[in-house]
């Protein structure tokens, strides 16, 4: 009996996804639950599992194909044995019948193909026909009413601009012999031109050859780089965007990482990391600048009271916001942990639609890969975005001495259209007070 395997239902903010690609070819057997082929939509990789033991009878869309929900993908065989081997291998196996091609590898090509592969067939003479001075009477009247003159002739006359019509050359032909000898004459005839003025040769430059192999390659956008190339764009287009920036000395953060890791680590399972640091920091600046907390909706300014933080991952598909609910109520642990969960099932294609959708506030963190600093762009209907960079050891004057201290870059891109530049940067100056005095955060001050 056969066994459908179709699109899932898809969620309702997703309108259709893209087959990616099919783990199992025709005429293999599958097994229950094991991942026939990749979905991919404009966040996650949705996995298609087998229903039933049996093998792939058809495949009825191929990679690259769009479909929506309920679409049948393809046709598996309940209980059915793999074959053999494939027919299309079979018949690839048979010997070619004769009068084919000799090369087996371009039996299977177009015939356009093999007609270009073909070496040329050179073209038959025509029959010798005694018509042979008509053809000669259907040339130009320049050609027939001048002397006959052979190639080597003809090439001296023409580097001579010697005209075939004045040189009289035996029965009726101009040999090379006449055209050289025209050619003097008339050279010894023309009076002796003025010298032309000397110029120094300016040598050509040379031209550089191309090395190695210049190729390219033109692939299709994934549904994902398509997504946040869409997102990117409509952001720019649609918020007055505006980056302000600060730096923060970290040696106290550092100072209490290295004192309670080891003892945090062994309590929580998770190692305490930086954005835990950074999450609790700027929850407390949203309380107190809530403004960078709203969202713009038509003409109305949405203030939302509570802390959905999206934290930026990156992974090979392209870079996804997982969504910390309700922040402010996590603790230390809860944020590293959930974190690190989000980051695995992000790169390994699990997460889910409902942990990247919404947020009211991002953060970033490109000092991972080195940046020093950066202009992060709004993550759209959201207004604000905090972003993180590489911590540096620069000197700086602590209590009259210059001293070398870890010191980071950040940067807060945010919507102008409803936080003034007052707001943004006292936001920015209450992160950095949280983050060099982290006692702050425990004591709410």
């Amino acid at each position: 009996m056969s066994v459908e395997i179709r699109v899932p239902q898809l969620p309702e903010s997703v309108a259709d996804a893209t087959l990616s690609a099919w783990h199992k070819e025709v005429g293999q057997p599958v097994q229950r639950d094991e991942n026939l082929a990749d979905l991919e939509t404009d966040k996650v990789m949705l996995e298609i599992p087998a229903p039933v033991n049996g093998v792939l009878r058809e495949i009825k869309v191929q990679p690259g194909t769009t479909v929506k929900s309920g679409a049948v993908l393809a046709l598996i065989e309940e209980g059915a044995a793999a074959a053999a081997s494939p027919a299309a291998a079979s018949v690839s196996k048979q010997s070619a019948p004769a009068g084919s091609p000799p090369n087996a590898a371009a039996a299977g090509r177009p015939a356009s193909e093999q007609a270009r592969a073909a070496p040329p067939v050179a073209a038959s003479p025509a029959p010798s026909t005694n018509g042979g001075g008509a053809a000669q009477a259907s040339v130009s009247g320049e050609r027939s009413a001048a002397p006959r003159r052979g190639p080597a002739a003809r090439r001296v006359l023409e580097e001579n601009h010697l005209s075939a019509g004045t040189i009289a050359g035996g029965s009726g032909r101009i040999s090379k012999a006449d055209a050289v000898a025209a050619a003097s004459q008339a050279t010894a005839a023309a009076p002796p031109a003025a010298p032309a003025p000397v110029r120094a040769s300016v040598p050509a430059p040379a031209a550089r050859p191309a090395t190695g192999t210049r190729t390219e390659q033109r692939v299709p956008m994934s549904r994902l780089r398509a997504r946040i190339a869409e997102r990117l764009l409509q952001a720019q287009a649609s918020a007055a965007l505006l980056t302000t920036f600060n730096e923060v000395d970290l040696a106290a953060v550092q100072a209490l990482r290295a004192h309670h890791k080891e003892t945090f680590e062994k309590r929580h399972g998770v190692k305490l990391g930086l954005m835990s640091f950074f999450v609790k920091a700027s929850i407390e600046a949203l309380r107190r600048f809530p403004i960078v907390n709203a969202a713009v909706e038509g003409n109305e300014i949405v203030y939302h009271e509570y802390y959905d933080i999206g934290v930026a991952v990156s992974t090979e598909r392209g870079l996804m916001v997982p969504v910390l609910r309700d922040a402010d109520a996590l603790s230390f642990a809860d944020i590293e942990q959930q974190i690190a969960a989000y980051a695995q099932r992000a790169r390994q294609g699990s997460i889910s639609l409902e942990e990247l959708t919404g947020g009211t506030f991002s953060i970033t963190n490109g000092g991972i890969f080195g940046s020093l600093m950066s202009t992060p762009i709004v993550n759209t209907p959201q207004s604000g975005i905090l972003g993180m960079h590489k911590i540096q050891e620069r000197p700086m004057v602590v209590d009259g001495q210059i001293v070398a201290r870890p010191m980071m870059y950040l940067a807060l891109t945010y919507d102008h259209r409803i936080i003034d530049g007052r707001e943004a940067v006292q936001f920015l100056v209450a992160v950095k007070d949280c983050l060099e005095d982290p006692a702050r955060l425990l004591l709410g001050i």
